[in-house]
């Protein structure tokens, strides 16, 4: 097979589909085996500003423990491109004629997948929640969906890319499908296309049938949700009345699973895996102080590498990836000493110190507001070493099941059989008990960091649980080692 990577072939030869052009490009992924790269795809891949998603990690930082999670953003956009095909042609070749889905709908709904995660800063999710709304004081309008919408169209005038200006704008429309900049005028026609690659209404889209998989594979953990018979060969456009549209209107939904009960639990095990791996790698201890970190000595290193000021403009933006950080590490200009100490410290695995953490008690999670390093000094002993905010360090985590406190399964519609023209959601307690009743974890976490402040900084922590909740909410106390520890790092 290799003599045929860079060579066109037929599809229709090696897959069996009649309906598939000849492709001018096979590339062999680790996930998905080969997937075919049309014509107007590689215009857009083998461009700088796609290639650039090279050196971004998927995962952030989270390589830094766990070894292998190493892959960037550019194969899992390659994934999304594959499985949205396989998606949306499925859907072409059971209700092509009932619904009108034409070669235009599949080209569009691929480079949607394609093009989605192009808009993404260094180290990902980090740049967008972590480091802009400090460096910009408060909270930002800013989103990778927004920016990858502005690269799309640099991109396209930029290299003199040759598309429909309808499937060009739909396309973009597609990438923010999901966010509050979608547009409801796009949303009235063919509207299930617009949930494939980015699913506002239940969080059911083929970006997280790549990146579950692709994450879980890297970390070295098991993943037991099979995305391909769920996407390839259970799934149905149905027609419903939609109460969040005006009277009259109709929106296409597309309807998740025959078979009742045990699809139902099939469904509940994609949102179980994401909380999972939001839990055991995303929000690692160790991952979150590293990003704490790495958010610290970009903040430092902004005044002189102006790194926000290109967050507005895509022609300089594209030029922004994980190797800022190499830069930082390597420039010996005296205006970013503290960045490079603070880089340095975690090259030497001298992080910022776990104290403690707690998980906000259920009856609590409505109205919980995020916890403050002010308020962990404010509850600090008198007598005893004087804490300062710039001392601590807190981490808020949110980890649910796509719609914050809400059940996505409700939102979702289940068929009885593939010949059924009605669906219906199905109340989790009329398929099993063991089901969780409430869909959202928030977990407060604190680091100190010195080392040498780990006991001070526990201390207050314990304070400031007995002032919220009237007694100490955290699991266990503070390891006797963490408040032993000191700087390992000072001659």
């Amino acid at each position: 097979m290799g003599d045929v990577v860079d060579e066109a072939m037929s599809i229709s030869e090696t897959r069996g589909f009649s309906d598939y052009r000849l492709s001018s490009k096979l590339v062999k992924d680790n996930v998905h085996g080969f997937i075919p790269l049309d014509q107007l795809a590689l215009q857009f891949i083998d461009t700088e500003q796609f290639q650039r998603l090279r050196e971004l990690k998927q995962l952030g930082v989270v390589h830094m423990v766990y070894p292998g999670a190493v892959h960037s953003r550019f194969e899992h956009s390659l994934g999304v491109y594959h499985i949205a095909e396989e998606m949306v042609k499925q859907l072409k070749r059971y209700q092509g004629p009932e619904l009108g889905i034409d070669d235009f709908d599949v080209q569009t709904v691929k480079l949607a997948g394609l093009l989605h995660d192009v808009g993404h800063g260094p180290f990902s999710h980090m740049f967008e929640s972590g480091f802009l709304p400090k460096v910009l004081h408060g909270p930002s309008e800013w989103s990778h969906e927004d920016m990858s919408i502005r690269l799309i169209d640099y991109i396209v005038d930029e290299h003199h890319i040759e598309i429909d200006d309808s499937m060009l704008k739909k396309v973009k429309e597609m990438v923010v499908a999901s966010t509050a900049h979608a547009s409801r005028d796009s949303l009235k026609e063919k509207r299930f296309l617009y949930d494939i690659v980015a699913n506002g209404r239940n969080g059911i889209d083929v970006d997280k049938f790549d990146y579950i998989v692709r994450d879980s594979r890297a970390c070295g953990l098991g993943c037991s949700f099979q995305f391909e018979r769920y996407a390839l060969h259970n799934s149905k456009v149905l027609v419903l009345k939609d109460k969040n549209y005006s009277s009259g209107l109709e929106a296409c939904a597309i309807g998740r699973m025959e078979g009742g009960g045990s699809k139902h639990l099939t469904i509940h095990k994609l949102f179980l895996s994401r909380a999972d791996l939001h839990r055991t790698v995303y929000t690692h201890a160790k991952v979150k102080a590293i990003e704490i970190m790495v958010v610290d000595a970009l903040l430092k290193a902004n005044d002189h590498l102006q790194i926000s000021s290109s967050v507005n403009d895509p022609a300089e933006f594209w030029k922004l990836d994980d190797t800022i950080l190499k830069r930082i590490e390597t420039d010996t200009h005296p205006e970013l000493k503290e960045a490079r100490d603070l880089v340095l410290r975690i090259r030497r695995r001298d992080l910022y110190q776990f104290c403690n953490e707690f998980t906000v008690p259920k009856e609590r999670l409505e109205h919980f507001k995020n916890v403050t390093p002010q308020q962990i000094i404010c509850s600090q002993d008198s007598g005893g070493i004087s804490l300062n905010e710039e001392d601590i360090a807190v981490s808020n985590i949110k980890i649910d099941l796509t719609q914050g406190r809400n059940n996505p399964l409700k939102s979702i519609r289940f068929f009885q059989s593939y010949d059924s023209t009605v669906s219906e959601p199905i109340e989790d307690d009329r398929i099993s008990h063991l089901l969780p009743e409430c869909c959202q974890d928030r977990i407060v976490r604190v680091y100190a960091k010195k080392p040498e402040l780990v006991s001070a900084v526990s201390k207050a922590f314990e304070n400031f649980q007995e002032k919220e909740f009237w007694k100490k909410v955290q699991v266990h106390a503070t390891p006797e080692k963490n408040k032993r520890q000191r700087k390992m790092y000072t001659q």
